[in-house]
């Protein structure tokens, strides 16, 4: 393995996330003392069969092992895709490309027992792309007991810190979570609740469509205050960090059960309540941890849904964070499409560079780990 600048060069980097629509990828040149340069982003779509097929593995079910094994390969080769559009996009050669990171698909994420699991086939795709493949980013952190994610702050505090100014990054997919730079230097980060993983369901549900586009079906509801206490009404919100979550909490049935009693709420009441939900959640997560931030920048899908942008600027207005304004990571200079796939290319160097990639204080982890497992193209 290469140390320091020998590990500079040209990454991939793929993410597909909870929203399990496609997966996002960035061509990136990274050297030592630079901000990292991106060559070139693409996004290959999910067939509607393989999203059912990870769908229908967040529970068990019969047959899983093969159900997962077919559908990591079927998503390798979305992979692989994504990768030769990257190639096209930013003119460099296979040879010239140092690794591809790779952070699969989480089916499950059980850290308090001791596992996370992300399917993928990262020796199908090394041998598709004839380039190294550093994949399976979380197992390392949860063997040192720690939750495996979220694993973004330490590149959120490389190229997103400032000096003498609190800033919070919050990636909106699937599950929402937040990163907080601190004035001082530090860097603290988890989960905090659902965001489009309820919202893509419930839009699939009423409106046979994956998720809400432009956040217009919940625009046109209110927000139900008696439902939205029950949604409230999980332990999962007020457990201190470190912490994280997925579909193996908040997924449909999960939602189902909150909703009964609830069968008159309109379906748009309902999706205007759920935007609530996570734009509370947040807040309140904002407030206890980082009331003193600047501003709030926003990345991942739910940066698109301008309603939920709303939501969450007036929690934080209705919380001790008045004054915050919530952007965009553009505003940053990274757009919210680039910024996951941008950090597991970042893993791919550190791990190249046999330097660590997780923040011990973020994930609980008994200390920082060189992450990644690599492939050989």
């Amino acid at each position: 393995m290469a140390t320091g600048s020998e590990a500079d060069g040209v990454y991939f980097g793929l993410m597909s996330g909870t929203s399990m629509d496609g997966v996002d990828g960035v061509a990136v040149l990274f050297a030592q003392g630079k901000q990292p340069a991106v060559l070139g982003e693409a996004h290959v779509g999910f067939s509607t069969g393989l999203r059912d097929a990870l769908f229908a593995l967040q529970s068990p079910g019969d047959n899983e092992l093969e159900r997962a094994a077919l559908a990591a390969n079927a998503l390798a080769t979305r992979y692989a895709v994504c990768c030769h559009e990257l190639q096209s996009m930013s003119g460099v050669s296979a040879n010239k490309i140092r690794a591809i990171g790779v952070h699969g698909q989480t089916v499950r994420h059980r850290p308090e027992k001791g596992y996370t699991w992300q399917i993928n086939n990262p020796a199908l795709l090394a041998e598709m792309t004839r380039i190294d493949v550093i994949a399976d980013f979380r197992s390392r952190d949860v063997a040192a007991g720690g939750q495996g994610a979220p694993l973004v702050p330490a590149f959120h505090s490389t190229i997103f810190g400032a000096k003498n100014e609190t800033r919070v990054v919050c990636n909106l997919g699937g599950i929402s979570n937040i990163t907080i730079l601190s004035a001082s230097g530090t860097v603290h980060g988890f989960d905090c609740g659902p965001a489009n993983a309820l919202l893509d369901e419930w839009a699939q549900r009423h409106l046979k469509r994956p998720f809400d586009e432009g956040g217009h079906f919940a625009a046109q509801g209110q927000v139900d205050r008696s439902l939205l206490n029950v949604l409230l009404d999980e332990p999962f919100f007020e457990e201190r960090p470190p912490k994280s979550t997925g579909r193996d909490l908040f997924n449909p049935a999960w939602l189902d059960a909150k909703l009964a009693g609830f069968e008159t709420v309109s379906a748009a009441d309902v999706q205007a309540t759920l935007v609530a939900l996570t734009a509370l959640t947040l807040a309140r997560e904002i407030e206890r941890h980082a009331s003193d931030c600047r501003a709030v920048y926003v990345c991942g899908g739910g940066a698109r849904n301008p309603v939920l942008m709303r939501a969450l600027q007036q929690a934080l207005d209705e919380t001790g964070v008045s004054g915050a304004p919530v952007l965009t990571t553009d505003a940053l200079g990274v757009p919210p499409q680039q910024v996951e796939a941008l950090a597991f290319a970042w893993l791919a160097m550190r791990c190249v560079a046999r330097e660590a990639g997780n923040v011990a204080a973020v994930t609980g982890a008994a200390g920082e780990r060189v992450l990644g497992a690599v492939y050989p193209r």
